[in-house]
């Protein structure tokens, strides 16, 4: 109960004076409340910021809250937290429909689909509706952030704030800088990483970043064992897992993060480098055609209809 005690001693309105800036970061706005944005949301509001969650749709944002309650409260049951802790976290988060609440933020993540068109129509409206001292980071997994940078009157303040699902447990970010990243921004988002008490490393920015270029040219030979025959879906995830550690097993991790995603990531790292070995799984094309994304829709790689991970007999491999 340290953390909760360490907790109870923060005061209700604490903020952060990012870098030499005096702007003082009290407001933190999140667009997407999906798996990245509801996740990025809760560790700014145990990290005592305020929180404005926004999405399309209202039923888009109380997902993403119904899940933050969920994390929360798991973590209560494992006397992590108190009830106290987890009440006091989800006051300090507002729920938005309306980009124009990001007049209140002091910082905005973007935490959207990843997708290029998406991503500038949202950054377009923020321009014109934060003050010109409000740092705008992206959380893409992989589009290029000068091209995001371009889009806005200030890309200077602009910059690549990549986290890795689940947010709440996963410690790296990735800072990505634009062309035109300015030292005064870097220094104050790795400041910022800090306060949510997350472990940061400075990538260039190329495309899929680090951790996403490496871990995709390690998917690309895991789809080739796959069609190969070389051992069976679930046996792949099984031995990824008990043989190099890793928490999740790479199709396991595909369908919690989102099959559409992971094309993405795909597409922009073949067009990128016009590197074969990146080029789109022609079999996750075909799952992102048929509508079967991962868990957020009942089937990816495995079946979760029943509200259990089933394997797939219907995939046809």
């Amino acid at each position: 109960m340290i953390f909760a005690h360490f907790l109870k001693n923060i005061p209700e309105n604490i903020f952060l004076i990012l870098g030499d800036s005096p702007m003082a970061i009290k407001t933190i706005m999140v667009i997407g409340a999906g798996l990245m944005g509801a996740g990025i949301s809760q560790v700014a509001a145990q990290a005592g910021f305020n929180v404005i969650i926004n999405d399309l749709k209202d039923e888009l944002v109380d997902k993403g809250l119904n899940a933050i309650a969920k994390n929360l409260e798991g973590q209560v049951k494992k006397e992590k937290l108190t009830a106290a802790d987890k009440d006091a976290f989800l006051a300090r988060i507002t729920k938005s429909v309306a980009l124009d609440d990001a007049k209140r933020a002091d910082f905005v993540i973007e935490a959207a689909f990843e997708n290029f068109t998406v991503k500038k129509s949202i950054f377009e409206k923020l321009d014109d509706i934060c003050p010109a001292n409000v740092i705008f980071a992206s959380n893409t997994s992989s589009i290029p952030i000068s091209s995001l940078a371009a889009i806005v009157k200030r890309p200077d303040k602009f910059i690549g704030m990549h986290f890795f699902s689940p947010v709440p447990i996963m410690k790296l970010v990735e800072v990505i800088p634009g062309l035109k990243t300015s030292a005064e921004t870097i220094k104050a988002t790795e400041e910022l990483a800090a306060s949510l008490k997350k472990e940061t490393v400075r990538v260039k920015d190329v495309p899929g970043f680090l951790v996403n270029r490496i871990n995709a040219a390690f998917r690309a030979e895991v789809f080739n064992c796959l069609l190969e025959g070389v051992a069976t879906l679930e046996d792949i995830d099984k031995a990824v897992k008990l043989g190099l550690n890793h928490p999740m097993g790479p199709f396991e991790l595909n369908d919690a993060v989102g099959i559409d995603i992971g094309l993405n990531v795909f597409r922009t790292l073949y067009e990128g480098y016009k590197d074969p070995k990146f080029r789109p799984p022609l079999l996750m094309e075909k799952m992102v055609q048929a509508g079967d994304l991962g868990k957020k829709t009942g089937k990816g790689w495995y079946d979760y209809i029943s509200g259990e991970k089933k394997p797939r007999k219907d995939l046809n491999l």
